[in-house]
């Protein structure tokens, strides 16, 4: 009878191939079982970098590059998170920017290296590259008043850009009832040549149509969705109507993927949304509900419904990423070997709060998406209360003045004053990292908090309100040595990518009036690029 072949007895090129198979947690266990386990890991770079990536929530994407060593790719990981903790923001390079009051209207957006830009006031648009590198297509095009769409008797309501996949979406209403959506190349006049049409119908195209009051147009990948607060006489005088579609706008012009509702009068905006990947979608109607869009042939399937501690007035800031917004790994594929884990990344909700001007506030939720990924056992029935799924999952914030911030992957981007009792603003930027390593690789820069905090937040009056308490670990550093706000520049947004910060700042000019100069934004301004 032929011994067995003990585990252990294998060769370790033998052993680190069996251990890449394991969840990245696991491999980290086997460390600690015994000395061989623990030095197979330590001589494989390929071993090291299944963990990294997983600690940092990244996925891989295929590269035709294999010249490159698994250990250069490892240690590039490394060295690039700990990169983010010590940004130099006097480093920067600029692009000067012409900038009218219009142009200060949100959105602006950087995404897919090009600063996208949209006025609903003077119906104009912008698109050009931000300092691209020599693999990105680049896309530069201006659109004059009238030249985004051109059906007679047409409004604009919204419109939507992707880089990525060359994509421009313009929502339209024509006649005030009928809703259209045009589906354009954004390098050309033309209609998008992966499109299934020119343009997606809305369902309601009955002779009876609600009149849209506003409209708000996102994409992620294959989707497209529109979300409408209607003005329907059906309704009683305390509630306004909603309805949000989703298409498929590379496989048909129509959809039957539809949701609607209501919501109390005193709301200014029904309801927002925003794509989390993975064919699933979060619905925020003063609570978060969390949709299935798989089957595009009927309505959204309802997963869960997460409470929130109060009825709120939530805006989404959606997570944004260069390659993992779009469903198709194909323009930047070829120069990238990573992007964010849909499942572990960040989302960002705002609620804002006033008893007066003077008192305005903020309210900013930072949520982990795993949430709204790993259901076991839980119910679509069955609202999920706060408690349950809130403090873990969360961190809260609350900005009293005017402040700014971005997410990209798992990291958060802010701007807001040090001393909030000073009489000029003077942001400085703070960055949080809430990836799992972020307490490795910061490699003693930062700091590191995972003590719970406790926030009051209210309604949207400000009238009743309650103390919450929240523990999502994270990492942040702030780089007070440099203050954006000064006599001569305003910080108007900040963005933040994989490789980059953008803060986008306007010449201020000196009026007076009585007494002393007062300094406002003027028409002239820079996009300043910080490469980390």
């Amino acid at each position: 009878m032929k011994p067995r072949t003990r585990f252990l007895s294998v060769t370790e090129e033998l052993l680190s191939y069996i251990l890449s198979f394991l969840p990245h947690r696991d491999i980290l266990r086997c460390t600690s079982v015994c000395k061989t386990l623990r030095q197979t890991y330590l001589s494989s770079s390929r071993l090291q970098y299944i963990v990294e990536m997983s600690g940092q929530k990244l996925l891989a994407v295929p590269n035709t590059d294999n010249s490159i060593p698994i250990s250069k790719h490892l240690q590039f990981l490394r060295d690039k998170a700990h990169a983010w903790f010590k940004v130099d923001l006097h480093s920067f390079k600029t692009v000067p920017v012409t900038m009218s009051q219009q142009f200060r209207e949100k959105p602006n957006i950087v995404a897919g290296g090009h600063f996208c830009w949209w006025s609903r006031q003077e119906d104009t648009a912008m698109i050009f590259p931000v300092l691209p590198k020599p693999s990105q297509q680049s896309i530069q095009r201006n659109w004059l008043p009238g030249k985004l769409c051109s059906v007679p008797h047409s409004r604009n309501l919204d419109v939507f850009m992707d880089p990525a996949q060359n994509l421009i979406a313009v929502a339209y209403v024509v006649d005030h009832k009928a809703v259209y959506i045009n589906l354009g190349a954004l390098d050309s006049d033309g209609v998008h040549p992966e499109a299934a049409g020119e343009r997606l119908f809305l369902s309601d195209d009955s002779e009876h149509r609600s009149e849209t009051k506003s409209a708000k147009l996102k994409g992620f990948g294959r989707h497209i969705a529109l979300s409408r607060r209607l003005d329907d006489a059906n309704l009683t005088s305390s509630d306004k109507a909603w309805q949000l579609q989703i298409w498929d706008w590379k496989c048909s012009t129509t959809s039957s993927s539809i949701l609607s509702g209501a919501v109390p009068n005193r709301s200014y905006t029904a309801i927002d949304f925003c794509f989390l990947g993975n064919n699933r979608l979060l619905v925020t109607t003063g609570n978060l509900n969390l949709y299935s869009i798989e089957d595009m042939s009927q309505p959204p399937e309802l997963l869960a419904c997460f409470l929130m501690p109060m009825p709120m007035e939530l805006r989404c800031l959606s997570p944004i990423d260069d390659i993992g917004h779009s469903s198709e790994l194909h323009m930047q594929a070829q120069s990238t070997m990573y992007t964010s884990d849909p499942t572990h990344q960040l989302i960002c909700l705002t609620a804002f709060a006033t008893r007066c001007s003077l008192l305005s506030s903020t309210q900013v939720f930072i949520i982990s998406t795993r949430i709204f990924f790993d259901l076991d056992g839980m119910a679509a029935a069955t609202p999920i209360p706060w408690q349950h799924w809130g403090p873990s999952n969360t961190r809260v914030f609350r900005h009293w003045y005017n402040f700014q911030i971005h997410i990209n992957g798992n990291r958060v981007l802010q701007a807001f004053p040090v001393d909030t009792r000073a009489e000029k603003w003077q942001p400085v930027l703070h960055l949080m990292d809430f990836s799992p390593l972020a307490v490795t690789n910061r490699r003693g820069l930062g700091q590191v908090v995972k003590k719970p905090s406790t926030t009051y937040i209210s309604d949207s009056n400000d009238e009743f309100g309650e103390y919450l308490t929240t523990s999502l670990p994270y990492v942040k550093v702030v780089f007070s040595d440099r203050k954006f706000d000064s006599d001569d520049s305003e910080l108007q947004d900040i963005w933040i990518d994989k490789d980059r910060i953008y803060t986008l700042n306007a010449d201020t000019e000196r009026v007076w009036f009585h007494g002393p100069p007062l300094f406002r934004a003027g028409s002239t301004g820079k996009l300043e690029v910080i490469d980390v």
